[in-house]
């Protein structure tokens, strides 16, 4: 299944370096293959991530952002944006992450924001980080209703950005997906985003053979054919 062709401009929005391109280059990918206009919005550097006993966590958030930017140029994503003063293992949905997703939605004025579940699911712990669940919490908030509301957040129209109503929210992670994308003519660049988050992968070759289980087996759930791989998603329409 393809993507609604009218969507052409998508915010990404994720709590860590990395989480995109574990659940979701391929989608990216084929979005950019589509002159889709992404951006990637990263709520944290990811400090505290790595397998480095004694590992400098200030040395660690940046290398965490370097993989990222080169992940996102593997994928063709120009735009990569990190929020300061939100740490890894410690976000929470609050009034400053709601009102800063908030201001990135009224900057970018995307169609369409990728996200990650608010939702827990115990078939696949690591897609309910609480980090994951925060940001999908808060950015579902920020999409509806306070991105669209003219009277939320006044200090931001005061400041030039203007509501805006987003078409669609697609949530990583859910535990019931409702939509899969076919991913299998880009599955190079997606696993090659994936591999450059080399602090992440003491066995680069295990990463990989488990990420092409996993699409396979998402491909297989949905219907498509056996030699297929997808990524499947929570995509909720947004009514006027």
């Amino acid at each position: 299944m393809r993507q609604n062709v009218q969507v052409k401009t998508a915010l990404v929005i994720m709590a860590h370096p990395d989480d995109a391109d574990f659940w979701a280059a391929g989608t990216i990918s084929l979005w950019v293959r589509d002159r889709w206009t992404v951006t990637l919005l990263l709520v944290t550097s990811g400090d505290a991530g790595g397998f480095e006993p004694g590992a400098d966590r200030p040395a660690m958030a940046a290398r965490r952002r370097d993989e990222q930017r080169e992940a996102a140029a593997i994928l063709g994503v120009g735009s990569v944006r990190f929020l300061d003063g939100f740490s890894d293992g410690h976000v929470r949905p609050d009034e400053a992450l709601v009102r800063a997703l908030v201001t990135a939605i009224r900057q970018v004025k995307p169609d369409l924001v990728l996200s990650q579940s608010p939702e827990r699911t115990w078939t696949d712990i690591r897609l309910s980080h609480p980090d994951h669940l925060a940001v999908g919490e808060a950015t579902a908030r920020a999409v509806y209703p306070f991105a669209r509301n003219p009277f939320a957040f006044p200090e931001l129209a005061a400041a030039g950005l203007e509501a805006f109503a987003v078409r669609e929210l697609w949530l990583q992670g859910d535990p019931s997906p409702n939509h899969a994308v076919d991913v299998t003519t880009v599955w190079p660049q997606r696993e090659a985003a994936l591999l450059a988050h080399a602090s992440q992968h003491p066995d680069p070759g295990a990463a990989a053979d488990r990420a092409f289980r996993e699409a396979a087996l998402v491909a297989q759930r949905f219907g498509l054919p056996a030699d297929r791989l997808a990524e499947e998603f929570k995509r909720v329409i947004i009514p006027d």
